[in-house]
């Protein structure tokens, strides 16, 4: 399997790069949080998933080690293809999957475009001790971060503010501290904003 890859990008669009190495360019596809990370120099560096199937071979980029670990355990799930663990990663952070599953969250997972209600139980029953073994969460902590930030995302709405706006500043006031009180973390935020 290749593991990873370094080079120089030859393109960037939100769905692949082609990373030229050695003579030979490789067309990678990456997530849109992918792409958000890459790094404005030339200079290339991704860790990679290889999916080898009859009739193709697709290589799937990421910035992470831990952005590549949760695509794998998505994939791992029957109903979950290479495409559909994509759009995921597109769609919600890593520590956004990984809270959503902790927490039994159907509605987070199933917030994701072609994942259903079935599927996103799925995910959640087939993952979820997985997650809080491998990331060290509880089932808790991923619980109370998930009402912390819709109790603060709904009093940020009321003061005015938008949605998607606050919503960034709120999951970047968490990731840094992931205990942080409901008060707190919306005065935070209104610094932020």
């Amino acid at each position: 399997m290749i593991t990873h890859i370094k080079g120089k990008f030859i393109e960037k669009n939100p769905t692949h790069v082609i990373v030229e190495t050695n003579g030979i360019g490789y067309w990678i596809h990456i997530s849109l949080t992918t792409y958000s990370q890459l790094p404005v120099s030339e200079e290339a560096f991704l860790y990679t998933y290889l999916s080898v199937k009859e009739d193709s071979q697709t290589l799937y980029g990421f910035m992470s080690t831990l952005e590549r670990e949760v695509y794998k355990l998505l994939i791992s799930v029957s109903g979950i293809g290479v495409n559909t663990a994509r759009t995921m990663l597109s769609t919600m952070s890593t520590e956004e999957i990984q809270q959503a599953i902790a927490s039994g969250n159907v509605a987070a997972v199933q917030s994701v475009k072609g994942i259903g209600a079935k599927t996103a139980q799925k995910v959640i029953i087939d993952l979820k001790d997985k997650i809080i073994k491998t990331f060290g969460l509880s089932e808790e902590t991923a619980t109370l971060n998930n009402t912390n930030k819709d109790e603060a995302l709904s009093a940020l709405e009321t003061l005015g503010f938008a949605k998607r706006q606050a919503e960034k500043v709120v999951d970047g006031i968490l990731k840094s501290d992931r205990t942080i009180l409901v008060e707190k973390l919306i005065k935070q935020a209104l610094k932020q904003l």
